[in-house]
């Protein structure tokens, strides 16, 4: 079966979002983020709470948090700047690459394939994340959530990568988890699919209506 069968073309560009998509990091956010509340002599939150909350940035996600906490947004650098260190310093303990992930990176590699990896995490622990994970070579350019002045779902980022590469939208897919990454794609006139198993902020991404959804990157492969 040759590589991309379910889609019916095979892109000359593939953009993968990272966290919930390549990578189920929730965990180590979820412990990077009780150790800076720590931090800050407040309350802790649960993992199941952090994986309705990630995938908007870092930011995104401290404000989430503090709103659930009943704490001034105020509090928001503070906390963002201690979450952000103690993420750095240990962003790879429990996360692990979903199935498929690694395999169908090797696999566009192996097809000429161009890739990049579009997250609104920030780009230092984007990068550190797929280093520990030795998912890092396969990609030609990595854009965190702090690479550009817009990140998804503002189509910026997609339309960066289609004029580094100089490939039409017609000719790329962006790959994702949540209605972040599909209206990111939809606003920058890219084919998007989406996976079931991510962080969508609690929402099915089967209604942010992607163009694709399979259950497993593998079904690709």
């Amino acid at each position: 079966m040759a590589l991309f069968a379910p889609l019916g073309f095979t892109p000359r560009l593939v953009m993968f979002d990272l966290d919930g998509t390549l990578v189920d990091s929730a965990a180590d956010i979820a412990l990077a983020l009780n150790r800076a509340l720590g931090d800050l002599a407040l309350p802790a939150v649960t993992e199941a709470q952090v994986r309705d909350w990630v995938g908007r940035g870092a930011s995104r996600l401290v404000y989430c948090v503090l709103a659930h906490l009943h704490r001034p947004a105020d509090l928001h650098d503070a906390l963002l700047a201690r979450f952000m260190a103690r993420y750095q310093a240990a962003v790879c303990a429990a996360s692990t690459p979903y199935a498929g992930a690694r395999e169908l990176l090797v696999a566009c590699r192996a097809e000429g394939i161009a890739l990049a990896c579009v997250t609104n995490k920030p780009y230092a622990p984007a990068r550190a994340l797929l280093e520990a994970l030795d998912m890092l070579a396969p990609f030609d350019l990595l854009l965190g959530g702090d690479s550009l002045p817009h990140k998804k779902p503002h189509p910026a980022p997609l339309l960066h990568c289609l004029q580094h590469f100089a490939v039409p939208p017609a000719a790329a897919l962006m790959v994702g988890d949540s209605r972040n990454d599909v209206e990111a794609a939809q606003a920058a006139g890219v084919p998007v699919l989406a996976v079931p198993y991510g962080y969508n902020h609690g929402e099915p991404v089967a209604d942010a209506r992607p163009d694709w959804l399979v259950e497993s990157l593998s079904a690709l492969l």
